[in-house]
């Protein structure tokens, strides 16, 4: 008896969540479409629109000024130290990601939410903030000034300061990304590798990292993309020496401000091309990380 109104009731209370899951998608076609047009508009508006100024403003004056705009050495200097400056912060920001997340996922230490606030400290503090520091600090009248220009040693308005300043603003994406997917993971599958006579290296290599490969990507794409476009922490640090210390966010302004429209929104059109690159990346890692996680499941039932 017992059994049969747990079963009635059971049943009765399928049947109820059944129909609150059906009652919660059960708006009009007319809030439904009012949803999804507003999210198209705002979309056109606000995404596509100023990608097609772009395109169009890039080449309204034909190939030959586009092409140009692109090769001179100004603008091909401005390229190598975006790509230099993504291709150094981004190694950087990936093993202090890894390492971080690492600690703060795996283990109970003091100062555990310290940490955290500090990896968060760059979301929270305007990039123009973040320049203006290291001009203090580094800067021919900062705290290591005097001690710097005895030495040679050039950081503010040189290469080293670009590195550091795009360093900064980019160091929270991955271990932000890897944080909640390796506390979600637990610590048994490690704790298993170690029991079973594995030192740390193994079990980050065999257990750790293939876990988290897709989260890792994804991290170090966002990292990639906001080293390259990165503007207010460089934009003081640089010292806008065209052909040296001009990334190119920094290259388009100066073009722009010199009412050189055609050529600013051709090398504009540069950085739109390589975020959308990044874009198409970023759908492929999700497209994959999904797959694998359906994959998972389906070994798991």
């Amino acid at each position: 008896m017992a059994g049969a109104v747990a079963m009635h009731w059971g049943g009765a209370g399928d049947g109820a969540a059944r129909f609150e899951s059906k009652a919660a998608t059960r708006e009009t076609p007319l809030v439904k479409w009012l949803i999804v047009g507003v999210s198209l508009t705002f979309f056109a508006v606000f995404l596509l629109l100023p990608l097609v100024a772009v395109l169009v403003e890039a080449l309204r004056k034909g190939w030959e000024t586009y092409v140009t705009a692109l090769i001179d050495p100004d603008a091909l200097s401005a390229v190598r130290l975006t790509l230099l400056a993504a291709a150094i912060s981004v190694p950087l920001n990936l093993v202090f990601g890894v390492a971080a997340a690492w600690a703060i996922a795996k283990f109970d230490f003091r100062g555990k939410h310290f940490l955290i606030t500090l990896i968060d400290l760059p979301f929270s503090v305007s990039p123009v903030i973040a320049g203006l520091i290291y001009v203090l600090v580094f800067g021919a009248q900062g705290w290591l000034g005097p001690w710097l220009s005895e030495h040679d040693i050039k950081i503010i308005f040189a290469v080293p300061g670009i590195v550091l300043a795009t360093v900064f603003v980019t160091f929270p994406f991955v271990a932000r990304e890897l944080i909640p997917l390796m506390e979600a993971q637990g610590k048994e599958e490690e704790e298993a590798a170690v029991v079973l006579g594995a030192n740390g290296w193994q079990t980050f290599w065999h257990v750790t990292l293939p876990n988290i490969k897709w989260g890792l990507m994804y991290g170090v794409i966002l990292t990639n993309a906001r080293a390259m476009g990165e503007f207010g922490a460089v934009s003081v640090v640089s010292g806008h020496i065209r052909g040296e210390t001009n990334t190119l966010p920094l290259h388009v302004e100066i073009l722009y401000n010199e009412y050189q429209f055609a050529a600013a929104f051709a090398v504009a059109s540069l950085l739109a091309m390589l975020a959308l690159v990044t874009l198409g990346i970023k759908t492929w890692v999700e497209h994959r990380a999904a797959a694998a996680k359906n994959d998972e499941q389906d070994d798991a039932s």
